[in-house]
């Protein structure tokens, strides 16, 4: 399957959407936790920037997750 930066920029961002809101975080506790601006938050789960692993790893962190579930989404 061929898949663009794009489309998967795009479920990224709502799958880690999807599973802080599951964890009942908001944007800017996930943030906090990751010692980064609430507005790059947000503009990951809008796919307004392509994030690099060391936020990603970040992220997982703070979701309690290994960050490879972090890519374990369907792509639509």
């Amino acid at each position: 399957m061929d898949i663009s930066e794009e489309t998967f920029i795009i479920n990224l961002g709502i799958h880690i959407k999807q599973l802080r809101e599951k964890k009942g975080i908001s944007q800017e506790d996930l943030a906090n936790d990751c010692d980064i601006p609430r507005n790059q938050i947000g503009r990951i789960e809008r796919a307004e920037i392509n994030t690099g692993i060391r936020t990603l790893v970040k992220i997982a962190n703070a979701l309690d997750i290994e960050p490879k579930e972090l890519l374990d989404f369907p792509l639509k």
